[in-house]
């Protein structure tokens, strides 16, 4: 009786293992609609608003400049010395993997406009290898810059708690944009085990037609 008992439970657990270890096998990617991040399998309702901001070079950046590309949005600022230098570490190592894929691509917002300007943004770019045909650092209006990381990304967290226009933004999303706009994935871009999940999931929308 033991031995029958034992082995039920063993091929219980066996199961549920293998189902687990299926389920994670991701083989298509969600819509995310909202600042809450429910997944939605089939509607694809937001898209990134429409934008026109100002890259490294001088050079006018809007939605056109990402259309039909996977493209991964961050915020940051240049005399950050906390999360930034991290994260602009790993939009590199991003950048290095697909610099032969004209189909990915990077953005990079400012969140302190009223210093990082287009020389400043131009000096961090040639400091981090930043190559401007893959990837641009931004800059451009406070207002217009905090209303794309809150209501165009769901970037800014905090901001989904507090309400409050003013309030700084700091945030480690990386955000994953697929070739029509949509929000498809975001990943907290200090982690390294959070970056491979992105690569994974660049992969699978690649594979999109």
């Amino acid at each position: 009786m033991r031995i029958k008992t034992f082995l039920l439970i063993f091929s219980m657990l066996f199961a549920c293992k293998k189902d687990v270890k299926e389920s994670g096998n991701v083989t298509r990617l969600p819509y995310f609609n909202s600042a809450d991040f429910t997944p939605n399998w089939e509607d694809a309702t937001h898209r990134i608003p429409e934008f026109s901001f100002t890259n490294q070079n001088g050079e006018v950046v809007n939605n056109q400049t990402f259309e039909g590309k996977i493209y991964i949005a961050d915020f940051f600022f240049t005399s950050c010395p906390g999360i930034c230098p991290k994260l602009t570490k790993n939009m590199a190592s991003i950048q290095e993997t697909y610099k032969n894929d004209e189909d990915i691509m990077l953005l990079s917002h400012t969140v302190m406009p009223w210093r990082d300007s287009v020389p400043i943004l131009n000096e961090y770019a040639a400091n981090n290898n930043v190559d401007i045909d893959k990837w641009h650092l931004v800059t451009g209006d406070k207002d217009e810059l905090y209303a794309m990381a809150r209501n165009g990304y769901f970037a800014d967290e905090d901001f989904t708690k507090t309400q409050v226009e003013s309030d700084f933004i700091h945030t480690e999303n990386f955000v994953l944009v697929d070739k029509k706009g949509h929000i498809r994935g975001v990943y907290n871009g200090t982690l390294p085990i959070d970056v491979e999940r992105l690569y994974r999931h660049i992969e699978i929308l690649r594979e999109e037609s």
